[in-house]
């Protein structure tokens, strides 16, 4: 069986062309992850304290099942 990484990782997040934006939950909170569209199939996740730092890519299946395992609580 061959499997593919559901996430890949840059190091340098500020080198992607995307437009970054926060949860509407976040507030003024500094513990946040922000999200920005790689392509139609894709979207990066970075932490915002660190702009510059790495971020992991998704694909859209595989964020989704994040999203649905830590709202689960299984995670």
């Amino acid at each position: 069986m061959t499997t593919t990484p559901a996430a890949r990782t840059i190091r340098n997040s500020s080198t992607l062309p995307v437009t970054w934006w926060k949860s509407s939950r976040s507030a003024a909170q500094s513990d946040c992850v922000e999200c920005g569209v790689v392509d139609a199939g894709s979207v990066a996740v970075r932490d915002s304290k660190v702009p510059n730092g790495p971020a992991l890519i998704f694909d859209r299946d595989a964020l989704s099942a994040m999203v649905d395992a830590v709202a689960g609580g299984l995670v």
